[in-house]
């Protein structure tokens, strides 16, 4: 199929985008990368009048950062995030999640606001953000607002931002030093949209752990932390007994919506091997810190 007619304009300045965004309202779409946004046009699944191209807007793809946090422009595309010696130092979890985004061709185009405004819950950013408590920058008429991610994604494709908004930037916590982050997933092809992943960020102190967010993508509409999971490790070293408690846990907690390939079951089954492999991966590096196994 071909996309349907569009009117197509490209601003040089954020204000300029976001003006024809209000003027336009529903009938508008921004363009980003477009890796997402094109094939829903040749799809006909999408239908604008108007596509507003933001790829001109050079400060929207930086990465700096920014007191206590590592700032994401949104037109970063996968490639540079993957390229970046500030990720790899401050949310080394991105670094560990790039390389199992789709293939080389949309990693150079696709862009991170792009994945994030997208908010599809098989996608590696928005679980990844949720994992690291992240927060989105969005900028409308009324100036800029902040939203945690645990807030933003509130449906399938759906998420807090407004019509009249654009998804501007990223916050992200700087990584600690005791801090540990994992990341799996399980697809049947590298490159194919994943039966279930997990993003893990652990706090420790010594060998216990502090804190613990484990984020889902694959299993839900959204994103989804377990929490009463991660509330369960808080204070605990990590053991036999330990994995064995989050594996009862996770089956008490997940419910794992089926796709077309998937039952439920085997969504939950898989999800319970991912969080004890990483988990035996953080025990390990640990142990290896703190003087050996105990």
């Amino acid at each position: 199929m071909k996309s349907p007619e569009f009117d197509y304009v490209k601003p040089r300045t954020l204000e300029q985008a976001i003006a024809l965004l209000e003027a336009n309202g529903d009938e508008a779409r921004i363009l980003a990368g477009g890796q997402s946004l094109l094939a829903a046009l040749n799809m006909r699944l999408s239908e604008p009048s108007l596509l507003i191209d933001i790829g001109a807007l050079p400060a929207l793809r930086r990465i700096a950062v920014q007191g206590e946090f590592l700032r994401i422009g949104a037109l970063s595309t996968h490639t540079d995030i993957e390229n970046s010696a500030l990720v790899a130092q401050h949310a080394p979890l991105l670094g560990m999640a790039v390389g199992r985004i789709a293939h080389r061709a949309i990693r150079n185009s696709g862009t991170w606001g792009g994945s994030i405004a997208n908010a599809d819950p098989a996608a590696e950013w928005p679980c990844c953000l949720l994992a690291l408590d992240g927060w989105v920058l969005v900028q409308g008429p009324g100036g800029e607002r902040r939203i945690a991610a645990a807030d933003f994604f509130t449906g399938l494709y759906t998420t807090a931002l407004a019509d009249n908004e654009i998804l501007v930037a990223c916050d992200i916590p700087l990584a600690q030093r005791d801090d540990w982050f994992g990341f799996e997933e399980l697809a049947r092809r590298s490159g194919d949209y994943a039966i279930c992943g997990l993003a893990m960020a652990i706090r420790f102190s010594g060998l216990a752990v502090v804190s613990a967010q484990f984020s889902w993508l694959g299993l839900a509409a959204t994103p989804m932390r377990s929490r009463k999971t991660e509330a369960l490790l808080a204070g605990q070293q990590l053991n036999a007994s330990t994995l064995q408690r989050v594996t009862d846990s996770l089956n008490d907690e997940l419910n794992p919506l089926a796709d077309l390939t998937n039952a439920g079951a085997t969504k939950k089954h898989l999800a319970t091997v991912l969080a004890r492999r990483l988990l035996e991966q953080a025990q390990a590096t640990r142990q290896s810190l703190h003087g050996g196994f105990h």
